[in-house]
């Protein structure tokens, strides 16, 4: 075997673990880090206490590196080197190199927090920064720390990247375990790749369909280009399952046409996680002689898997990533760009073992708009089994745990919430309860751990028992449908009973099917382990099991059915979280009244999501079987239509109401919380205003305004709406017609808001009316601000000083009026007015209105509400 570029620096990195207990390894892909590193420490005296183990992201990886080190040892997997995976595991008592998934490394971790019989972690890929991953080193460094005094030998730590920011990670490791951390880098030997921009035609305009087929063809007729153009096996990664068959349905139709594809001279191989062993193995293993692969892939041969004789790599641009929507509770996939990193990562599979080239469908400037990185799958996670385990490790608080990237908290608190429903966790969210202990003994989603547990205790005629329906209905939804079709669930839970179900057919996908079932014997054994006897059984008709399951594991999607549309195949549901969701169907599941839902999406921005995977429930039984989850409640609310309060008493399951009576003797308390409410959305209008009253609010508002001596109380819509408790409140308690309102006292219940002296002041510092030179008493309209004195120009004769208010801290604006009530002047500026600007007033009014006094000298005019003074 030739040597790899990681031999160059195996001696450093062993002279510095000898050192430090802890460093990082930068090496790019293909430089030999996976399988080289682990045997190279066998033989370290510190590593003679205990095992080294290897974190891999993927199953596939983490198999494919274990049978690689057993070969350079000689050796059959199992012997030194062993794999444990998720329904798969080769080890023995021999075994001293065991390459493990991240989630393994969870459940070892709260077995023992010390990690006793390990002498070497290693987290390998860690650039792709999974939710295991994040969770494991975070967990690992506290335990370290909490716990490093009970080992013999201190617990060594290697995280390997090949494309993470290195000083960033450095900066965390030494931050959080307060000792140093060196990096040692690998320069690698990678082959020059040529780099190839292949745009594809813009599909923003096309429909998903349109995008999705015009994707397909721009990637055929490259791999038909790569075929012609260039030697050696192609590897193209595209976003998921759904590329992968339809590229190689239509690679095959194309090259059979072309002349190009002979049985003998070319092999098509798809490669993604959900394959078989032996499937994802025949596209790892080098061709024969004369022989060229085309292997489709998702993102999972990205990094550790070792594809030989590849040279061409044709790059879609493209990863399908779970995303989890907060609104739904549900993980789903997402197609989006790839980050430069990956991109990067993929176009280095082409240069390992000699020059290559790699296709990238999209051009040199799109590229330089790619994110840097991956984003850190911690950010957009379903956090429900995160916080469940960092409960169980002790921590109430994630912030007490040293986080590369912390959870968010909005992410963290529903998660919590889901987890109290599910009576995992106590009310205050800071221990497990008897049942939450049981549940984390289970190696499965914290919704399926509570429905597994809760079958237990349910018994009824069905041939299957209902613990066993609820493994298989674990394992139903813990992968992909295996059906199309309709919505129906029972439909899926059918296949485990149907001859031939492993087989694909047009209706059916047989290898994923075969895979769900080994899954649901799985969970049966795990809880037959844990031996979750209930102390009370309860007996379901056996059609409403399934119902009653999908519900116990899917409390916040259970569905009540509204309405249908007026093509009678579009019913409108109301979901127990409060949201709605559309049922398309004309089957049973569209006539009853109640759904459990365990699959549903939508779109961004959309308040209605769509049902894709549902059972009818029967929410009685369900009730029978859990009934802390149905809460009473007294409901009192305002009806629009019939303009009053109308109150109930109600039996509600989420934000579902179940049942509902009528209740004539409402609390107080609630009565007037439902009137409060009803006035912060309609507005005062709804009380019995008058001008006075409005008059006299706004002369308190200017007083507010003006004088910080005394306490004016908020007298504005917006001030009055914020305090309605404290003094509207009190006077709400004879109400329950809109026409009761009418009735209230509305100027005592204001004025109750004035104590002493504060009504004086008011009368004083804001009089209602000013007395002007004519004797008149003219109301003031507090309305604008300054306030208006509108008064008939002859009533001011006399006087120079511009009336004012507030102690003269107020000059109000006077509106002098003609004899028709019009204003001839607006002035704060009633002396300059009179010397100036009146004496073309009285000229323009006096031909219009020569029965009215127009005097030359109006200062020495005798002021007069009249058309004219009285003759004396």
């Amino acid at each position: 075997m030739s040597s790899l570029p990681i031999e160059s620096v195996l001696n450093q990195l062993v002279a510095s673990l000898s050192q430090h207990d802890q460093l990082i390894l930068e090496a790019p892909p293909g430089a030999g880090k996976t399988t080289m590193v682990p045997l190279a420490l066998l033989d370290q005296p510190w590593a003679r206490s205990g095992k080294i183990v290897m974190l891999e992201p993927r199953r596939i990886a983490a198999r494919q590196a274990a049978e690689r080190m057993a070969e350079l040892l000689g050796e059959e997997v199992g012997e030194t080197v062993g794999y444990r995976v998720r329904m798969d595991n080769k080890v023995s008592a021999k075994t001293r190199i065991e390459v493990i998934t991240e989630g393994v490394l969870n459940r070892l971790l709260l077995d023992d927090p010390s990690l006793e019989g390990i002498a070497a972690l290693i987290f390998d890929e860690f650039h792709e920064r999974s939710l295991d991953g994040d969770v494991g080193l975070a967990l690992t460094l506290q335990g370290r720390q909490l716990f490093g005094d009970l080992r013999d030998t201190p617990l060594k730590l290697i995280v390997m990247s090949a494309t993470l920011d290195g000083s960033q990670l450095q900066a965390y490791l030494e931050t959080a375990s307060g000792t140093n951390c060196p990096i040692v880098s690998s320069e690698g030997r990678m082959f020059p790749v040529d780099i190839r921009w292949m745009p594809g035609p813009a599909t923003t305009q096309l429909s998903g369909y349109a995008r999705h087929q015009s994707l397909i063809q721009h990637i055929t007729q490259t791999i038909e280009q790569a075929l012609a153009d260039q030697t050696g096996s192609i590897l193209v990664f595209l976003p998921g399952q759904k590329e992968i068959h339809d590229v190689q349905y239509q690679l095959q139709q194309r090259l059979v046409h072309s002349g190009i594809h002979t049985n003998n001279a070319l092999q098509i191989t798809p490669l993604y996680g959900a394959l078989s062993l032996a499937e994802q193995r025949k596209a790892i293993q080098p061709a024969a002689d004369g022989i060229r692969k085309v292997v489709l892939t998702t993102s999972i041969a990205e990094t550790s898997l070792t594809i030989e004789g590849v040279r061409v790599v044709i790059d879609s641009g493209l990863a399908r990533v779970p995303e989890y929507d907060p609104k739904t509770a549900m993980t789903r996939l997402k197609t989006e760009r790839v980050s430069k990193a990956s991109a990067k990562q993929r176009a280095g599979r082409a240069g390992r073992l000699e020059p290559g080239v790699c296709y990238r469908l999209w051009s040199e400037e799109q590229h330089q708009s790619l994110s840097n990185f991956t984003a850190p799958e911690i950010d957009q996670a379903d956090l429900t089994p995160l916080v469940l385990q960092l409960i169980q490790w002790g921590l109430s608080n994630p912030n007490e745990l040293d986080w590369l990237t912390a959870p968010k908290p909005s992410a963290y608190q529903q998660a919590l919430d889901l987890l109290i429903q599910l009576n995992a966790v106590t009310e205050d969210g800071t221990a497990l309860t008897a049942h939450g202990e049981s549940m984390t003994k289970l190696a499965m989603h914290p919704r399926f751990a509570h429905m597994l547990i809760k079958s237990t205790a349910i018994t009824s005629g069905a041939s299957s028992s209902a613990t066993q329906l609820a493994c298989r209905l674990a394992a139903l939804l813990s992968e992909r449908d295996p059906l199309t079709g309709d919505a129906e669930l029972t439909r899926r839970l059918a296949l485990f009973e149907t001859k031939g179900a492993e087989t694909n057919s047009a209706e059916t996908k047989g290898p994923l099917m075969k895979r769900i079932k080994m899954l649901s014997k799985q969970f049966e054994q795990q809880l037959s382990r844990i031996n979750a006897t209930p102390a009370d059984t309860l007996a379901i008709d056996s059609q409403d099991v399934p119902g009653v399951l999908t519900a116990l594991a899917y409390p916040d999607r259970i569905a009540q059915v509204a309405t249908a549309s007026n093509s009678e195949l579009t019913h409108t549901v109301k979901l127990s979280n409060g949201r709605q969701a559309q049922l398309n169907s004309t089957g049973g599941l569209a006539k009853a009244n109640y759904l459990a839902v365990a699959q549903l999406g939508g779109q961004v921005g959309q308040s209605t999501d769509r049902i894709f995977l549902a059972t009818r429930l029967n929410i009685n039984a369900l009730r029978a079987i859990e009934p802390t989850a149905f809460k009473e409640r007294v409901s009192v609310i305002w009806n629009d239509q019939q303009e009053r309060l109308i109150a109930e008493k109600q039996v509600c399951i989420g934000k579902l109401i179940c049942e509902s009576k009528p209740l004539h003797d409402i609390p107080e308390e609630q009565h007037q919380q439902a009137l409060l409410n009803l006035v912060q959305s309609k507005g005062l209008s709804l009380l019995p205003w008058t001008q006075e009253l409005t008059s006299w609010c706004q002369r308190i508002e200017l007083l507010r305004e003006i004088d910080d001596q005394h306490p004016w109380p908020d007298m504005s819509e917006s001030g009055l709406l914020r305090d309605a408790t404290e003094w509207l409140g009190p006077y709400l308690s004879d109400i329950r017609h809109i026409n009761h309102f009418k009735k209230l006292d509305l100027k005592s219940i204001l004025a109750a808001r004035l104590h002493w002296p504060l009504p004086q002041l008011l009368d004083e510092h804001a009089p209602e009316r000013y007395r002007v030179p004519s004797g008149s008493n003219i109301k003031i309209d507090y309305s604008q601000s300054p306030p208006v004195l509108a008064v008939k120009l002859q009533e001011m004769f006399g006087q120079t000083d511009t009336p004012s208010i507030a102690q003269g801290k107020v000059k109000l604006l006077v509106h002098l009026l003609s004899p028709a009530q019009r204003p001839l002047q607006v002035t704060q500026d009633l002396a300059g007015f009179w010397h100036s600007s009146y004496e073309l007033v009285k000229k323009d009014m006096k031909g219009r209105y020569p029965k009215h006094h127009w005097p030359d000298n109006p200062l020495e005019a005798e002021a007069t509400a009249r058309a004219k003074p009285r003759k004396h």
